[in-house]
C-alpha cells in the first residue's frame, strides 16, 4: 500500500494526522494496522484506535499461521471488552500460546474480561499493604512511594484494576500517614569538592585581601531575583503604562492583601516579608490592603491585630487601603463587562453551575462543561438584572453576575467565574448601601491596577488565577499588573486552618488565638520570638515556587541562633532548695559581678547579693555521689557561677511524708586553698532587704500542641493528637535580681540582627529585615535563663508583684522532636 492508502485507511479509524505520519514511518507496523482495520467487524463505527495500534506493534512480526487467530483479539478490542494495554497484552499472549486452539472464551479469561476491581478495592488494598509495611514506609518517607507502586499493581487480587487508580490512591493515602513533604524529603545535592587554590604569593595577607566572599540575598535571588523590572509587564494598550510609570516614577509597587476574616499565622510572615521586603529593598513602596468583600465573616478585633503584625515585624505601609474603598469603581467596571457583552447575570443554582462545568456530584471534574442557558442573554437583559441584583431585587443564592469567559479553557479559572454576588448584609465601612459584594476574582486584579501596583505577589495556590487576572483587566481596558506566584511557608506538627484553631479556643484546649503554643502571629509574639527572629528565618529559607513544609525544630533552632546572639543572661532557678553555708556567719553579706552576657561586654553587668543563705535547684543535688555526677552531693565539692570559693555539702534534711530534701547544708571553702570544681552551678542568695530572690507567680514551660507531625491524618480528628503535656506550668520559681535591669533596658538595642553583611546587597537586606521593636510590651523581656532556656515576660504579669514567665524555646534541641 501507498503512503496515501495508508493515511487514508488510519484516518478512518479515528487517527490524528500527527499519529497517521508517525504510523506510516514503520512499514511492518502499518501493513499490520492495515490488515487488523480489515478485520474488525461490519457496522464498527468508533474503534479504539489507539488500543488497535498497539496490537499491530505487538503482532506486526507475527506468523502467517497465527495471523486468523488475531481476529479474537481485534474482535475484543471492537466490542469494548479489552480496555487496557494489560488487557491486551494477556490477550496476545493468549492467542500466542494456543494458536488454533484460541478460543473467545479461552481468551476473556485469560485477559480479565469481565472483571471489574472497583477505586473501593484498590483504596483496601493500598491501605493493607501500607499497614503492614509502615514501619519502613516511616523511615524511607517519600522515597518508598515508588516501591510502593510497583509492589500494589503486582498483588493478584488488582491485576486487573485500572492503572489510573493506583497513583492518586497511593499518594493521598501516604499523605495521610507522613503528612506533606518537609525538608526531609529534599533531595540534596552532592557538593563537588572544591579545588584548593595553590597561592603563588609570599606574602599571606596578599591572599587574604584578594578573596571574595560570594554576594546572597533574598531579594535578588531566586524567585525575587528573576522578577521583570518596573515597566516590564506588557499592556495591551501601552498609552496605560504610560499613565502606571508617571505615577510610580518607576519604582516597585507591591501590596499584602490579607482577608480581614481571622488573626494571620507564620505562613502570612512570609507574604508580608516578601511584598513589604521587596519593596523596602527596591526603594519602592507597598500598600496594606483590606480586601474587605466578605462583611458576613470581617470582625474590627482582625483589622487591629493585622496592623499591629505589621508593624511588629518591622514594616510600615506606603498606605493602608481597603477593597471597600473602591466599591463605586468596581461596580461602573461591571456594568462596562456587560455592556461589552463580556458579562451575563446567572440564575443557575450552585448545583447546576458545577454540572454545567463537568463536576459530578461527588465533586470529580472532568465531565462535559457547557454554557448554561443564561450565557447567550442580551446585553440589555444583562444590565436591567443586574441593576436589580444591586437594588436587592434578589435573595442570596438567586441571581450572580458571571464573566463570559471561555468553558471550553482546560484552566477551570476560566469557566465563567462569578464576578458579584447577592450578600444582604451591613458592610463595616459602607453600611447599607450594598446589597451585592463584588468576588475576590473580580476585585483582587482590578484594585491591584488602580493602586498601580508593579508586582502583584502571590502564593502557588493562585498560579491558575494568573489567565483570568489578565482576562479581566483587558476586558474592562485597565492597566495591567504582572502576577507571580512563590510557594508557601507551612511548619509541620501545628494546624493554621481558623476552623480548626478555632475549635481549640471553644473547646479550651488552649487559651485562645495568641497562646504560645500555637502558630497564629499573635502567639508567635506572645511567646516572645523576637520579629528579627521571624524574618531572618523566612530570608534564610529563600523564595521560590516550591511550597516549603518546615519541621518545627528547624524553626526553633533559628530562634535558638537569634536569641544566643542577642539576648543577656540570668540565672533563674525553676525548682528552690535553700543551702545554709554553716561557715558563715548570719550577717554575712558581700555582691558579686555577674556579667549579662560572658564574653560581650557590650551587655554590660549587673551585681549580686551573696549571703549564707542560697537556694539551688533540685536538679543540681543528689543524695549520694558517683562518678559521673560532679554537682552537690555529700562530701563533693561544687562551684558557684562567679563565687570565689566552691561549697560542699554536710548534711541535708527531708520531708517525710513526701521524701523531698527541704534544706540542705554545706561548707563555704574560704578556709582552703582555691581548687577548681569539676562543674559549677546556679544559685540565688536570700537577701530580702536587696529584693532578693525575686519570686515568680508563673513559668509556663511549652512542648508541642501535638504529638505528630501532621494532626489532620489522625484517624480520630486533629483533636486526638493532641499532646497532653504541651503546657507545664511551675509556681515556686526565682530568678536572680538583674532581672529588674532586663526587664528595664528592654527591648534591648543589642537585638537587632548582628551585622554579618558582606556586600551592599546584604547590607540592604539587613536593613529591611532588621525587625527592630521600638516599643517595650511584656513579651520584650526577653533573656537566657542559664541551663533551663529562653524565655519572655508574658502579658497575664502584673507590675513588679505577679511577673509570668514563658519558655520561647530550650537551650538545645530535644533529640526526641527531631526523630
Amino acid at each position: 500500500m501507498s503512503e496515501e492508502d495508508f493515511t487514508a485507511k488510519f484516518a478512518g479509524l479515528g487517527l490524528e494526522d500527527k499519529k497517521i505520519k508517525e504510523i506510516v514511518k514503520n512499514k511492518k507496523v502499518a501493513t499490520a494496522l492495515a490488515e487488523i482495520a480489515d478485520e474488525l467487524p461490519a457496522g464498527t463505527t468508533t474503534p479504539n484506535a489507539s488500543t488497535l495500534h498497539s496490537l499491530a506493534t505487538l503482532s506486526k512480526d507475527v506468523d502467517a499461521e497465527l495471523k486468523p487467530y488475531r481476529k479474537l483479539v481485534t474482535d475484543a478490542i471492537a466490542d469494548g471488552s479489552l480496555k487496557t494495554n494489560l488487557q491486551l497484552d494477556a490477550a496476545w499472549k493468549y492467542v500466542v500460546a494456543n494458536g488454533a486452539a484460541s478460543t473467545r472464551s479461552g481468551l476473556d479469561e485469560a485477559s480479565g474480561v469481565g472483571i471489574v476491581v472497583t477505586e473501593a478495592q484498590v483504596e483496601e488494598q493500598v491501605a493493607k499493604y501500607i499497614a503492614d509495611n509502615k514501619a519502613s514506609i516511616e523511615e524511607q518517607r517519600y522515597k518508598a512511594v515508588p516501591s510502593i507502586l510497583v509492589n500494589v499493581k503486582n498483588l493478584p487480587s488488582l491485576k486487573w484494576a485500572s492503572p489510573a487508580l493506583f497513583k492518586p490512591i497511593i499518594d493521598k493515602q501516604v499523605l495521610a500517614l507522613l503528612g506533606p513533604k518537609d525538608d526531609r524529603d529534599l533531595l540534596k545535592k552532592k557538593e563537588k569538592p572544591k579545588k584548593e587554590k595553590v597561592s603563588t604569593s609570599k606574602n599571606a595577607a596578599d591572599d587574604i585581601g584578594s578573596a571574595t566572599s560570594s554576594s546572597r540575598s533574598m531579594f535578588t535571588q531566586g524567585f525575587l531575583g528573576a522578577l521583570h523590572k518596573p515597566g516590564g509587564n506588557p499592556q495591551v494598550n501601552p498609552e496605560f503604562m504610560k499613565q502606571h510609570l508617571a505615577f510610580t516614577g518607576g519604582k516597585v509597587y507591591t501590596r499584602f492583601p490579607p482577608e480581614p476574616n481571622g488573626y494571620l499565622h507564620i505562613g502570612h510572615s512570609k507574604a508580608i516579608t516578601v511584598n513589604f521586603g521587596y519593596a523596602k529593598f527596591n526603594g519602592g513602596k507597598c500598600y496594606l490592603r483590606y480586601d474587605d468583600t466578605n462583611p458576613d465573616a470581617e470582625e474590627e478585633q482582625f483589622f487591629t491585630s493585622i496592623l499591629e503584625i505589621v508593624r511588629w515585624l518591622g514594616f510600615e505601609p506606603f498606605k493602608i487601603t481597603y477593597s471597600s474603598d473602591y466599591f463605586d469603581h468596581l461596580y461602573e467596571l461591571a456594568e462596562h463587562l456587560i455592556k461589552k457583552d463580556l458579562g451575563y447575570v446567572c440564575f443557575c443554582t450552585a448545583e447546576e453551575m458545577k454540572h454545567n462545568r463537568g463536576i459530578s456530584e461527588e465533586g470529580k471534574a472532568g465531565g462535559e462543561r457547557k454554557n448554561c442557558a443564561h450565557h447567550g442573554q442580551s446585553v440589555e437583559e444583562n444590565l436591567k438584572y443586574f441593576r436589580d441584583m444591586k437594588a436587592g431585587k434578589y435573595k442570596k443564592g438567586e441571581a450572580v453576575l458571571r464573566m463570559k469567559q471561555d468553558i471550553t479553557n482546560p484552566n477551570p479559572q476560566m469557566w465563567d467565574l462569578v464576578a458579584y454576588r447577592v450578600v444582604d448584609a451591613p458592610h463595616h465601612r459602607t453600611g447599607d448601601k450594598w446589597k451585592i459584594y463584588p468576588t475576590y476574582d473580580f476585585t483582587h486584579c482590578l484594585v491591584d491596577s488602580f493602586e498601580n501596583i508593579s508586582h502583584s505577589l502571590c502564593t502557588t495556590e493562585f498560579y491558575l488565577s494568573r489567565e483570568s487576572y489578565e482576562w479581566l483587566c483587558d476586558a474592562v481596558d485597565v492597566y495591567k499588573p504582572a502576577q507571580r506566584e512563590y510557594g508557601r511557608l507551612n511548619i509541620t506538627g501545628t494546624v493554621m486552618s481558623k476552623r480548626k484553631i478555632a475549635k481549640l479556643v471553644e473547646g479550651k484546649y488552649v487559651r485562645g488565638w495568641d497562646d504560645p503554643r500555637l502558630f497564629t502571629l499573635v502567639a508567635i509574639r506572645r511567646r516572645g520570638i523576637p520579629p528579627g527572629a521571624v524574618l531572618s528565618f523566612v530570608a534564610q529559607l529563600g523564595v521560590t515556587t516550591t511550597n516549603s513544609n518546615i519541621q518545627v525544630v528547624r524553626f526553633e533552632s533559628s530562634i535558638r541562633k537569634y536569641l544566643e546572639d542577642s539576648t543577656p543572661r540570668l540565672m533563674m532557678i525553676p525548682d528552690p532548695v535553700p543551702v545554709i553555708l554553716e561557715n558563715l556567719p548570719e550577717n554575712h553579706y558581700e555582691e558579686m559581678d555577674m556579667p549579662f552576657k560572658p564574653g560581650s561586654p557590650e551587655f554590660g553587668e549587673h551585681k549580686l547579693p551573696f549571703t549564707r543563705k542560697i537556694y539551688v535547684d533540685r536538679s543540681d543535688f543528689r543524695e549520694e555521689a558517683s562518678k559521673d555526677y560532679f554537682r552537690l552531693a555529700p562530701g563533693q565539692s561544687v562551684g558557684l557561677l562567679k563565687v570565689p570559693y566552691n561549697i560542699r555539702v554536710t548534711s541535708y534534711t527531708k520531708d517525710e511524708k513526701t521524701g523531698l530534701v527541704t534544706e540542705i547544708r554545706a561548707h563555704y571553702e574560704n578556709d582552703v586553698a582555691h581548687k577548681k570544681p569539676k562543674t559549677y552551678i546556679q544559685w540565688i542568695a536570700d537577701a530580702p532587704e536587696k529584693g532578693s530572690p525575686i519570686k515568680l507567680s508563673e513559668v509556663r514551660l511549652f512542648e508541642q500542641l501535638f504529638k505528630s507531625d501532621n494532626p489532620a491524618a489522625h484517624p480520630d480528628g486533629f483533636l486526638a493528637d493532641i499532646n497532653e503535656n504541651s503546657e507545664t506550668v511551675l509556681k515556686n520559681a526565682i530568678i536572680d535580681t538583674g532581672f529588674w535591669e532586663v526587664k528595664k533596658r528592654s527591648p534591648w538595642k543589642v537585638e537587632s540582627r548582628p551585622g554579618t553583611a558582606e556586600s551592599d546587597e546584604q547590607k540592604r537586606e539587613e536593613e529591611v529585615l532588621g525587625g527592630n521593636e521600638s516599643q517595650w510590651t511584656p513579651e520584650s523581656v526577653r533573656f537566657q535563663a542559664l541551663r533551663v532556656g529562653y524565655f519572655c515576660m508574658d502579658r497575664d504579669s502584673v507590675g513588679d508583684d505577679k511577673i509570668v514567665l514563658n519558655r520561647i524555646v530550650t537551650l538545645k534541641e530535644d533529640s526526641s522532636k527531631s526523630k
